[in-house]
């Protein structure tokens, strides 16, 4: 039997606001990702990311592709979550936004980092990830993509992702939001067998994502 192994919750879960007193607001290149290729929530932020053309606002440091520490964590996050928490010993993961004014840790929860890029960053032309009103329905999509993670549970999800999009074009109505970044990260790159003779319609817009530069590029492993 395979065991899977627990993953630590987030460390530091701070926002980036509009507010100024918020301490975190939104300032061209204050903040930098660090980004490993291998971890699915790093891939959802890449997607977002590359889909909001934030190369200058927000640069990326990309990780080795393997932790490099024997806790599964990264040598050169170490001096962040050093200077972000006093003592402390678990193990540095990745993703983390991190703050240049600082030298601190912002945030390792990746669906958090994600919502602020797009809501503190999203260019005039850009898409609107998190549309108003579809809260509540890219909330019960990132549950469904949490659910995937268990053997068990991935055949009933892939059922109901198959009904959604055989309703509309996309995951969550019929335009690109994050929901797609979210299914897309959850399910392109796992080992799942693909019947798709089952669920067409998802493993057809899984492909169509896949042929747009901002979520194909990370195919191969480097999520920037």
């Amino acid at each position: 039997m395979t065991v899977t192994p627990l993953v630590p919750a987030p460390a530091f879960r701070g926002r980036i606001g509009r507010d100024p007193s918020s301490g975190h607001y939104a300032v061209p290149r204050r903040y930098r990702l660090h980004l490993a290729p291998g971890h699915d929530g790093c891939l959802g932020i890449a997607v977002v990311h590359r889909l909001l053309g934030l190369d200058e606002v927000c640069p990326v440091t990309l990780l080795p592709q393997r932790p490099d520490c024997p806790d599964g964590g990264y040598t050169a996050l170490r001096p962040l979550y050093e200077a972000s928490a006093h003592h402390y010993r678990g193990p540095a993961l990745a993703p983390v936004l991190s703050d240049g004014w600082s030298g601190r840790i912002v945030s390792t929860h990746a669906r958090d980092i994600m919502r602020d890029l797009a809501r503190s960053f999203t260019p005039a032309a850009g898409p609107v990830l998190y549309p108003r009103g579809a809260e509540a329905e890219i909330a019960a999509v990132e549950e469904l993509c949490t659910r995937a993670a268990d053997p068990a549970a991935l055949p009933g999800v892939l059922d109901l992702l198959e009904r959604r999009l055989s309703a509309h074009s996309h995951v969550a109505g019929d335009r690109l939001t994050a929901a797609d970044v979210e299914v897309w990260a959850a399910l392109a790159r796992r080992d799942t067998p693909r019947r798709t003779d089952e669920h067409p319609a998802l493993w057809s817009h899984l492909r169509r994502l896949s042929a747009h530069p901002a979520f194909g590029r990370h195919l191969a492993g480097r999520p920037a």
